[in-house]
């Protein structure tokens, strides 16, 4: 009866010692991707245009007013030195 219960409390240990690992692992998953994007200090961001290039010009810009790799919102009429022209 004792080596039952043994085996029974083992299998609830190990149970919740991997659930709390996969939670672990999504959690700090999770945070990697909400980082992958620059802050617009770190992307030299400003709200105008540098000469004729502009965020709606960039391959990175979503509509109506997002960006790939910045966080925020992003004027189309903004620019920052990930600028990269639409070909």
């Amino acid at each position: 009866m004792a080596k039952q219960q043994s085996a029974s409390s083992r299998r609830t240990f190990v149970s919740a010692a991997l659930a709390g690992l996969s939670a672990t692992i999504f959690v700090h998953a999770s945070r990697a991707f909400a980082t992958d994007k620059m802050t617009k200090p770190q992307a030299d961001y400003q709200d105008t245009p540098n000469g004729i290039y502009s965020c709606g010009m960039c391959t990175l810009f979503v509509a109506l007013d997002g960006c790939k790799v910045v966080e925020g919102a992003i004027s189309k009429d903004g620019w920052c030195k990930a600028f990269a022209a639409v070909d």
